[in-house]
């Protein structure tokens, strides 16, 4: 079909163009600041590699102070954006700072071809994006080379970061968010939420296994899925998981019961960017979250607890995704979606709060 149409062309050399040239460099270079596949095509994720953990016990070395700890995130990052929800529900705005880099992933050094997490160079560059506070880092990568000039992991969000000791603390976002819950309760405005409570802790620790490998990273097994086999495997795997999830919601509030946990963040931030960025980039489209009845529900309820809409920025969201992984989107092109509005109504309150 291509050398059908080309022989209604003009009959003139072919060139490449330059525009052709420079989106063939940027799909290469994009592909090292993610892209994590096996042999056989599948996506995996490195452990993160700082965990160091932030304590109450006033006599360690990460001891829990109100203004000492500041929280590197992106709105775009699910990962990260469950770290800041955290902060917003146990009351933590003013213990522990954020800022927030530019949703696309940019170039961070003329040396190498990296791409990643940048800050803004102005205050209105990019509004929901931050500069640097603390240290005038251009880039998250910066950050990491300051604690360890000879690192060589990958330059990741979030990041915790104490300002007194000028490092990094922990970049695991499941390990923050344990730390934020139950370490900063003297100086948490709403230390009574326990987001992991010992009776439920065996059954989080459970329905965040399963949720975490299939969807939370079972999404990204898919969109970053380099050949058939692997993508059917995770699609399938995903989409059980989602059945399962819209089965547990239909006699309970919550994931794990009738009390919000952890385990409810962590499903939300899944849940929340699925059908503006998941269904369509990462070819998630069996089924759309409004597609199920729970699950449609139960992700509006969420969205409305009292903090947790301002976590969602959908155009840091889609700005990403589509913006950032040019070997999946090489164009750039955002689609202009469905505009969910997720402070609707819902049914939620037949179960009780």
């Amino acid at each position: 079909m291509i050398s059908s149409i080309s022989l209604q062309l003009p009959l003139r050399p072919f060139r490449r163009s330059k525009s052709f040239s420079t989106l063939k460099k940027t799909i290469q270079m994009a592909r090292s600041a993610l892209i994590e596949t096996t042999e056989t095509g599948a996506f995996i994720r490195t452990p993160s590699s700082f965990r160091n953990f932030i304590s109450k016990d006033k006599t360690s070395q990460f001891p829990a102070e109100a203004g000492r700890y500041h929280l590197y995130m992106s709105y775009a990052c699910p990962w990260a954006s469950r770290c800041l929800s955290v902060i917003k529900l146990k009351g933590l705005e003013k213990a522990i700072t954020y800022t927030s880099v530019k949703p696309k992933f940019e170039r961070t050094k003329e040396t190498d071809d990296h791409h990643g997490w940048v800050f803004p160079v102005s205050e209105d560059e990019e509004p929901g994006a931050d500069l640097d506070p603390l240290n005038g880092a251009k880039n998250i990568r910066e950050l990491y080379e300051l604690v360890n000039v000879n690192y060589s992991g990958r330059y990741t969000v979030p990041v915790l970061w104490d300002t007194k000791l000028k490092t990094i603390v922990n970049n695991e976002s499941a390990e923050i968010i344990r730390m934020f819950n139950s370490e900063f309760n003297e100086i948490a405005e709403n230390a009574d939420l326990d987001l992991y409570p010992s009776p439920l802790q065996s059954k989080i620790d459970n329905v965040n296994e399963w949720i975490y490998d299939a969807i939370n990273s079972g999404v990204y097994k898919c969109g970053f899925a380099q050949k058939q086999g692997p993508y059917n495997e995770a699609v399938a795997k995903l989409f059980e998981a989602l059945d399962r999830c819209e089965a547990i919601l239909a006699n309970q509030r919550y994931i794990c019961g009738n009390v919000l946990t952890e385990a409810d963040i962590r499903l939300f931030v899944t849940l929340i960017r699925f059908d503006e960025a998941y269904a369509v980039h990462f070819k998630c489209n069996k089924k759309l979250v409004r597609e199920y009845s729970n699950l449609f529900n139960y992700t509006k309820d969420m969205y409305q607890i009292p903090g947790l809409s301002s976590t969602v920025k959908m155009d840091h969201i889609k700005k990403h995704y589509y913006g950032s992984h040019p070997h999946i989107n090489p164009y750039g092109t955002i689609p202009v979606g469905s505009s969910v509005d997720f402070s609707s109504p819902h049914d939620r309150e037949r179960f009780g709060s």
